[in-house]
């Protein structure tokens, strides 16, 4: 290599060096500040897609575990309650039990009935009133059939990072526990039992919230008769009496009947000219005479099953999203695991390879400092 003036070809070169043991000093400064192997596309590419979808899918896999957790907290909340209303029904049995004996009389069962109804208002107070972030649990919201998260059908519990029925959901269904649906209330669109009664009416107005269905008994068959509850229909009060209603209607095979009404059932209160009826207040069962006593001690056994069936379900429901979310969380935790591999670094090998490029650099650094220099020799051979 011949010494020239206008070109110093070894500073060049030793220029050149330095940058690339820069670059890839100032590569390894950025990796060991961040942690991460790949801080940007062109560290490497492949592995860039590869770790943001497994980033993805970790913090899908998160949320799915808070949605299990959240609808556990759900089920524990119906199952409190349900352990409220177990408390109501004993105690409703208990009366019961006390009621069907021949030792009291007809004024102390009637005083033991009033509690027994008072507990019965209370099982359809916590059955109304238990909800989760809002979603009623125990008044039948959640006991449909259906399958589209609409009002009175199931709830759908999404925890999987996809929408495939076999693996990323499951439903919840939580039948009614009112007294109505454990069997001892009013069956909140069903009338008191009533009989044909062909007279004259008076009109007075007639006023439902919810289609009523009247027995009569002279039909042959026993058919039903059906009332539209948006039309006024004529009703009237034999003698007066506000607790024996006649209505007149339609059955459904178009004949035309006057109905009474009896008010002992209740569910039904007269108010002057307006007979509404109010589902799920009151209870069908009653203690007031000893042999209705013993028909409660079956109906409550009855109730009493099927509020543990309730409980029963809601336990193994508990169960297995329990399981869900010990699952979801191993998937994240391996998921995650594999995600540092591809992205993050290895401090030990990286901080090897940081001195390795400091040394080269100091040493490109001397050198390049020393090739400047080295067209000042020609000076001397122009000098002489």
């Amino acid at each position: 290599m011949s010494l020239t003036i206008n070109h110093n070809l070894m500073a060049m070169n030793a220029a050149r060096s330095l940058n690339v043991t820069y670059g890839r000093l100032s590569t390894s400064v950025q990796r060991l500040s961040s942690g991460l192997r790949i801080n940007s596309s062109s560290d490497d590419a492949a592995g860039l897609a590869v770790r943001e979808m497994m980033r993805t899918d970790i913090r899908v896999l998160n949320q799915g575990v808070r949605n299990a957790n959240d609808a556990v907290s759900m089920i524990q909340t119906a199952d409190g309650a349900l352990s409220v209303i177990d408390e109501k029904l004993t105690r409703m049995k208990e009366l019961a039990e006390q009621a069907s004996t021949g030792t009291y009389t007809t004024a102390q069962r009637l005083i033991m009935d009033s509690e027994f109804q008072a507990m019965a208002s209370e099982i359809n107070r916590i059955a109304n009133a238990t909800d989760f972030n809002g979603v009623k649990l125990l008044d039948g919201s959640l006991s449909g059939a259906g399958l589209d998260g609409s009002s009175g059908n199931q709830m759908k519990i999404h925890f999987g990072t996809g929408n495939a029925s076999a693996e990323d959901y499951y439903y919840v269904r939580i039948t009614g526990a009112t007294a109505s649906a454990l069997g001892l209330g009013s069956a909140g669109t069903s009338a008191a039992a009533a009989e044909a009664n062909y007279v004259s009416s008076h009109n007075l107005n007639f006023v439902a919230q919810y289609p009523i269905s009247a027995y009569v008994t002279a039909i042959p068959g026993g058919v039903y008769a059906q009332f539209d509850p948006s039309a006024t229909m004529n009703v009237y009060a034999e003698n007066a009496d506000p607790n024996n209603l006649h209505l007149l209607g339609t059955d459904l095979n178009g004949n035309l009947h006057a109905i009474r009404i009896h008010f002992d059932n209740p569910g039904w209160t007269y108010l002057g000219d307006e007979l509404v009826w109010s589902p799920g207040t009151g209870s069908a069962v009653a203690i007031k005479t000893q042999p209705n006593a013993q028909q409660a001690l079956e109906k409550l056994d009855s109730a009493i099953a099927a509020k543990d069936n309730i409980r029963a379900n809601l336990g193994a429901l508990a169960n297995r999203l329990a399981n869900t979310v010990s699952n979801l969380s191993i998937q994240a935790e391996n998921l995650q695991a594999a995600e540092s591999r591809v992205s993050d670094m290895d401090v030990a090998t990286e901080m090897t390879e940081f001195t390795r490029n400091q040394i080269l650099a100091q040493a490109a650094v001397s050198m390049l400092a020393q090739a400047n220099s080295l067209p000042q020799l020609a000076l001397q051979l122009i000098s002489g």
